[in-house]
């Protein structure tokens, strides 16, 4: 995405120009930015990067995965993760497969995303839905009063006009270019999709894997080797709805939690991924 900074931006542009930067200078903001900053250099720097950066990213991969399907309601060992071929049976499975499909699927789309992020939304949905979902509700923001099957996220549901609106109206923005910090647009993007839940199925799923895209290709963690979703995982099911609730009242406090959330949950992921380059460097891994 043209014009992301990796950092706090030296001067954020107006909020009338760029409403995303303003959001740095929100309460607590600019910290979360720092911290994360530092966490990602520090695991970039780690030697074993130098030679094994590619066994690191599958490995971020697999266990970004579980971490997305655990928060979608399939919690399963990593192990199981790891071990499992068949994800075609029942609900668990096909989320964990979902989840499996996703992650493999965000590096790929980074051209596409800068050109059309909706186009990317769409073939996320696609790709998690795998065949599981009627043919006519894949790939497109859901209509009138068609359902929403979301684990975890109960707020209000905004209704298919709203959705509409505020998805072309998140794409213009993306599509503008912004000074905001790669971490306040990866937030905006994930909180936004969720509190949308603008598909039938997968949002949680698919909301995550957008986050994913953002932070790749901002620059941030262009190999993606800092799952968040390992730390939105360990933060718990109930901080993420929390500071989530935070993101949809539109309050600055809580926006600014929602972000600094985001936040912690890529330095623990950047602390996942330093875990296993260190297994690695003794060869335990």
């Amino acid at each position: 995405m043209a014009g992301i900074s990796r950092g706090t931006p030296p001067e954020p542009p107006q909020a009338s120009t760029d409403p995303l930067a303003a959001l740095a200078s929100l309460p607590g903001v600019a910290d979360s930015v720092d911290s994360v900053r530092k966490a990602v250099d520090r695991v970039y720097g780690h030697r074993i990067m130098r030679r094994r950066s590619t066994e690191i990213t599958a490995e971020a991969a697999l266990r970004a995965a579980r971490g997305s399907a655990a928060l979608s309601g399939a919690d399963w060992a990593l192990e199981e993760v790891r071990r499992r071929t068949d994800f075609g049976d029942g609900s668990e499975p096909r989320t964990v497969g979902a989840a499996l499909r996703l992650t493999a699927e965000a590096g790929q789309l980074l051209s596409v995303w800068r050109q059309s992020p909706l186009r990317v939304l769409a073939r996320l949905h696609l790709v998690a839905a795998g065949g599981g979902v009627a043919d006519d509700a894949v790939g497109r923001p859901r209509l009138g009063a068609e359902p929403v099957d979301e684990p975890l996220v109960e707020l209000p549901l905004p209704d298919a006009d709203e959705v509409a609106g505020r998805l072309d109206g998140l794409s213009r923005l993306l599509l503008a270019g912004t000074g905001a910090p790669a971490l306040v647009v990866a937030a905006v993007v994930h909180g936004e999709l969720l509190a949308l839940r603008p598909f039938g199925s997968y949002n949680g799923l698919v909301a995550r894997a957008a986050e994913r895209i953002v932070l790749i290709d901002s620059g941030l963690d262009p190999k993606s080797i800092c799952p968040a979703e390992v730390g939105h995982a360990e933060q718990g099911g109930a901080a993420y709805v929390a500071a989530l609730q935070g993101y949809v009242s539109g309050t600055p406090e809580g926006v600014g939690e929602w972000i600094a959330h985001c936040g912690r949950a890529v330095e623990l992921g950047v602390r996942e991924s330093t875990a296993v380059c260190e297994a690695l460097q003794r060869g335990a891994a």
